[in-house]
């Protein structure tokens, strides 16, 4: 990323380099505000591989599957790389086009993707299969050297997660139960729920010790943060959309504005309201003067 940066102007490149620390460092916790970052990134560099691909991660982050897959191709295109592959086939899914991303699994490009990479397409191949209906068609396609391996890998645990709920939507559920185990001896840092899905099948049932049913304070001004982010990205949406895509791509796919796009208008003057209690006093001191 830092070697596509200095191809822009020092100043510039800076600037983008903000926005894209900004990105990483929100899309887990704050997906819409981190997509804002990238808004305003894209409008400054919409040449940039790195500007394209984060644009995609925080379109994908946030559901905006459409627009994450015109940024991906684009990233793509830019720098001949498949890496992104198994990604752009997800988000055939999230637009309702399992069959694109079955077809996907199966393009020479999958045999160019590194072992993660292939991993990653496996699941998300199963992923498509169960979006189809076909629970043991996903249950083969994740059964994989992978699967049976004892060491254990960066994916081992999504791998193992997926395929013991594919055996639980198949009401195989003491294989299920057997795999949500093996997820959580592979899962050190516990970013999956497998043991609250290992306690579930065992009918284990947890009690708040605390005791306290009352619901949480919801904080003004997180909310206040997210709706200024939301607004920020629908107002760049509607602002600069022609900037950054590519139109010349054969599979450019324009996004059409939403209702919340359309409320907003980026031309609106700023209205500055003055502090009535200080112009009184600003008359106060004129007349004792």
């Amino acid at each position: 990323m830092r070697q596509e940066l200095l191809s822009l102007p020092k100043g510039l490149a800076e600037e983008v380099s903000r926005n894209l620390v900004m990105v990483a460092r929100l899309i887990d916790e704050e997906p819409e505000q981190a997509y804002a970052y990238s808004r305003i990134a894209l409008r400054l560099a919409s040449r940039v591989a790195a500007v394209r691909e984060a644009a995609g991660f925080a379109a994908y982050a946030t559901q905006k599957y459409s627009e994450a897959l015109a940024e991906f191709r684009a990233a793509k295109r830019m720098t001949g790389s498949v890496e992104l592959w198994p990604v752009m086939a997800d988000c055939e899914r999230g637009l309702g086009r399992p069959e694109r991303a079955l077809a996907m699994a199966g393009e020479p490009e999958v045999q160019k993707l590194d072992k993660a990479g292939q991993v990653e397409m496996r699941l998300v191949a199963a992923g498509a299969r169960r979006d189809m209906g076909q629970l043991d068609a996903a249950i083969v396609t994740l059964q994989s050297p992978e699967l049976a391996s004892n060491s254990v890998q960066p994916w081992t645990a999504r791998l193992r997660y997926a395929y013991a709920d594919a055996l639980l939507a198949a009401g195989r559920e003491d294989e299920a139960r057997e795999w949500f185990a093996k997820t959580v001896e592979a899962d050190k840092d516990g970013a999956m729920d497998a043991s609250d899905r290992l306690a579930e099948l065992d009918g284990v049932e947890f009690v708040d010790a605390l005791g306290g049913d009352e619901p949480d304070e919801i904080d003004e001004d997180d909310e206040d943060d997210a709706q200024d982010a939301a607004e920020v990205a629908a107002a760049e949406r509607a602002s600069d959309q022609a900037e950054y895509y590519d139109e010349d791509d054969e599979e450019y796919e324009p996004l059409e504005r939403s209702e919340a796009d359309a409320d907003i208008d980026v031309t609106d003057e700023i209205v500055v309201v003055e502090d009535e209690d200080e112009d009184e006093d600003d008359a106060q001191a004129r007349d004792k003067a």
